[in-house]
């Protein structure tokens, strides 16, 4: 089947996000970059389901997240700030041991349409994400450009069809018979 067969059959879902900003330096009347994602997500006809604020710290990180996909109305979480080098940025490792399965062209996508726009600091960046219990994680900049940039051209355009490839059952076959899966 090709990807424009399995967009169509996927639908246009309204789909429930949680949104999560990591940063030291924001409180929800200077986090710009929640704001944004809420716009966005908004403006796509979704549904957000919780919004929240963190340090930058690991375990808070990790707590908000699980907390998060422990809502049943949520399919996806996007979580923005701390993915830097820096040695704050700690959003990566703090999430990325929850996936079940890495959705590595994400990331390699990110930067290369970051690159277009920044140039090489694109390599700067760790953006991210994965599968856990049929739900999509995306770790993204804090940046509003950034945040901007993943949405419009990555996440909000392909959600849907990602989230009907990830919940899909497995087909299986008699032992011994031959057969193709497609």
């Amino acid at each position: 089947m090709v990807v424009g067969e399995h967009r169509s059959q996927a639908g246009s879902p309204v789909l429930g996000f949680a949104l999560l900003t990591v940063s030291d330096s924001r409180n929800e009347r200077t986090d710009k970059g929640g704001g944004l994602l809420a716009t966005l997500v908004a403006g796509a006809g979704h549904r957000i389901v919780s919004r929240g604020l963190v340090r930058d710290d690991i375990g808070e990180i990790r707590a908000e997240v699980k907390a998060a996909l422990a809502l049943p109305a949520v399919d996806a979480a996007l979580v923005t700030g701390g993915t830097g080098l820096a040695p704050r940025d700690v959003t990566i490792e703090a999430v990325t041991p929850l996936f079940e399965r890495e959705i590595p062209g994400f990331g390699e996508l990110f930067r290369m349409l970051s690159f277009a726009e920044i140039g090489a600091a694109a390599m700067l960046s760790r953006a991210a994400a994965g599968l856990v219990s049929g739900r999509a994680i995306f770790l993204l900049p804090g940046s509003p450009a950034a945040i901007e940039l993943a949405l419009q051209r990555l996440v909000l355009p392909e959600i849907g069809h990602l989230l009907a490839q990830a919940r899909r059952p497995a087909k299986r076959l008699p032992m011994g018979v031959p057969g193709e899966l497609d």
